[in-house]
């Protein structure tokens, strides 16, 4: 029998780190559509960070509580799900609700804990790996072979991207704020690493591809990088944001540039999607991504492991961006 209540960790007002604590709620029952997850970790993203500060609202249904993705064992089912089982060990791209002791969560965006995992780093691997994909692969139109520029290279997303290209043999760029970030990012693949707050970045990549520029760029900076982003971009190549950390709204867009160079400009935000389309991503990472983990060829990178009653901490580090990869939260026992 399922407990009647839960901890989670609330968010007492839009503020700092300090206004999260530990906390007791309901425990959600899934939908006719869903699985409730008693969740053993949870990954902690900027998102969870900006929903904290009163900047990004759950969208309208989804559970007010901070998280989107965990780990866990599935310990009840909704009335049409039939894809899953009681028991199984999944990792979840949640709508929210991921902060806490059970999560709900729509079926479809389930995925097995890939082999050798444990709930820390398969906690790790939704919320990353779906936007990676559906940007990177899907709005970006990366195809094998070709060059890719990851800014924000030991981000969570950065981490994630950099792997991704290079196991689909992309010629991967980086840029990081740190010699030592730098490093981290030729480690996980990258052919040349950027500190660009020593170097221009557009002025090194137009150095190392010869002027040609890259075919991608994968942008979680913004407005402040969108000049030098289509400066470094190759003929047909395609910007794609996915986070607007230095602002959204750009001075200037030179049309000519883009028609001249065929340049495609795009982006999306993942929380805002259906059900449906959040399945597609799914079944499309378990078809090609899931393998690879799988064999060990791609790993998320871990950088600290926190208490639930250590969010606040976990929140101040992710807003400092001094770490490499992924914070989780653990809810083990």
């Amino acid at each position: 029998m399922l407990p009647v209540s839960m901890r989670y960790v609330a968010a007492s007002a839009g503020g700092g780190p300090e206004v999260l604590s530990v906390a007791t709620t309901a425990v959600p029952r899934p939908a006719a559509d869903e699985v409730l997850i008693r969740v053993q970790a949870a990954g902690v993203n900027r998102p969870d960070v900006m929903q904290r500060k009163g900047v990004y609202p759950p969208p309208p249904g989804a559970s007010p509580i901070l998280g989107l993705e965990v780990a866990g064992e599935i310990v009840a089912l909704g009335a049409d799900v039939q894809q899953l089982k009681l028991g199984e060990r999944v990792c979840a791209l949640a709508n929210g609700g991921g902060y806490a002791e059970y999560c709900a969560v729509p079926a479809v965006q389930c995925l097995p804990w890939p082999r050798d995992f444990d709930a820390v780093r398969a906690a790790a691997l939704p919320e990353t790996f779906f936007t990676v994909w559906a940007n990177l692969f899907v709005h970006g139109r990366f195809m094998r072979g070709e060059s890719v520029l990851v800014h924000g290279g030991t981000s969570g997303i950065g981490t994630t991207a950099i792997q991704l290209a290079r196991a689909f043999d992309a010629q991967v760029y980086a840029t990081a704020g740190t010699d030592e970030k730098c490093a981290a990012c030729v480690r996980l693949g990258a052919a040349v690493a950027i500190n660009y707050r020593t170097e221009d970045f557009a002025t090194r990549v137009a150095e190392v591809t010869g002027g040609r520029g890259v075919d991608v760029i994968l942008d979680i900076v913004g407005a402040s990088y969108f000049e030098r982003n289509l400066a470094s971009l190759a003929a047909d190549g395609r910007l794609v944001a996915v986070s607007v950390q230095q602002g959204a709204v750009v001075d200037r867009l030179d049309l000519f540039l883009v028609m001249r160079r065929r340049l495609t400009i795009t982006g999306s935000t993942m929380r805002p999607r259906t059900t449906a389309q959040k399945g597609v991503i799914a079944a499309e990472l378990r078809r090609h991504v899931w393998p690879l983990l799988d064999a060990g060829r791609i790993a998320p990178v871990i950088h600290a492991v926190y208490p639930m009653a250590q969010a606040a901490e976990a929140h101040r580090v992710m807003e400092s961006s001094t770490h490499v990869g992924k914070l989780v939260l653990s809810l083990a026992d």
